[in-house]
């Protein structure tokens, strides 16, 4: 009986010992476009707790164009490497990041940027793990809503300003998510002032935003919404140098920067109300997850999974990143 009962243990270590040894021999990539950006830096921390947590290797490489992405794929591939997860420069790569991978017996993941073909049309086949703009827009437009009606402005005298950038489809879908809960609330078409910016950064969206100011002088009230921080940020600098007072502006923000985070630590409120914080958590730790699972237990990751953001307000900003993990 002795015997049997050590028998028994014997074989416990010894299948934990394999599940272990096999944990080990697990090297996933994860391939990222702008390395130094903040955003891909927590996606590799967030992944890298997902590899310590289950024991496998995470190689992270940084891939600026194209080139690098497929010499990525094949530095990968001479290493043993099972799979990869990727945020590719270009989304056109799609076909060929496809074929590159099959060529090294790579499992492939997409994250932040879904791949397409040689039409433009989503590569469906390649599990991916991205942002929804639309809705991330939408908490935006409730946002501003919901301000505008704590304050008691009446939307048929408010001015919106569409900070565009519509040379990004992502850019798009942000500022059409807001525009869908502003019209539903009440705010007029005919209240929406587009203003095209040259470059997704501060200064263009101010510059833009100026514009619109200026032919709009008669309006008292103004809400601000774009494709990102600096977008929003760019339109409250605006407000500020043609005199609109700052509780006379609503800014609400996407991305929660380290832009977003310094408005609010002033010690006076500014026009930039909030910012819909996105989390690199799930798109780090969850995507790793997923592809240690898919290449140890072959449980394949859902084709398509869609996260929002957070809404961060000067007030509890600090409490909203810490939920979202980020320090």
């Amino acid at each position: 009986m002795r015997l049997f009962k050590a028998a028994i243990v014997a074989g416990t270590l010894a299948v934990l010992a394999a599940g272990s040894a096999f944990a080990e021999d697990v090297k996933i990539g994860f391939i990222v476009k702008q390395p130094e950006e903040p955003w891909f830096q927590d996606e590799w921390k967030f992944a890298d707790q997902a590899a310590k947590e289950k024991g496998f290797t995470l190689v992270k490489i940084g891939a600026e164009d194209g080139e690098k992405v497929q010499s990525a794929i094949d530095n990968l591939g001479a290493q043993g490497a099972q799979g990869f997860i990727v945020c590719t420069p270009d989304v056109k790569l799609g076909p060929g990041i496809v074929a590159k991978a099959a060529a090294n017996q790579l499992k492939l993941m997409t994250v932040d940027d879904r791949l397409v073909d040689a039409n433009g049309k989503p590569l469906k086949n390649v599990p991916h793990m991205g942002i929804s703009a639309s809705k991330i827009g939408e908490t935006v437009g409730q946002a501003i809503v919901d301000e505008v009606r704590k304050r008691g402005w009446d939307l048929k005298s408010v001015g919106a300003i569409r900070v565009s950038y519509d040379q990004l489809p992502t850019a798009v879908d942000r500022v059409e998510g807001a525009i869908s809960v502003l019209k539903a609330a009440g705010l007029p078409a005919a209240n929406i002032y587009d203003a095209p910016q040259a470059k997704t950064d501060t200064e263009a969206a101010l510059n833009a935003a100026t514009t619109v100011l200026n032919k709009h002088a008669d309006v008292k009230y103004w809400v601000a919404f774009g494709l990102n921080d600096e977008a929003v940020l760019g339109a409250v600098r605006a407000s500020e140098s043609v005199g609109i007072a700052a509780d006379n502006m609503i800014g609400v923000g996407i991305g929660g920067a380290d832009s977003a985070i310094n408005e609010f630590k002033k010690p006076s409120a500014t026009g930039f109300f909030g910012t819909v914080i996105i989390s690199p958590k799930r798109h780090g730790y969850e995507t790793a997850l997923d592809m240690y699972d898919w290449i140890a237990n072959g449980k394949e990751p859902p084709k398509l999974t869609l996260t929002s953001g957070s809404l961060a307000l000067r007030g509890d900003y600090e409490k909203v990143r810490k939920g979202l993990g980020i320090e």
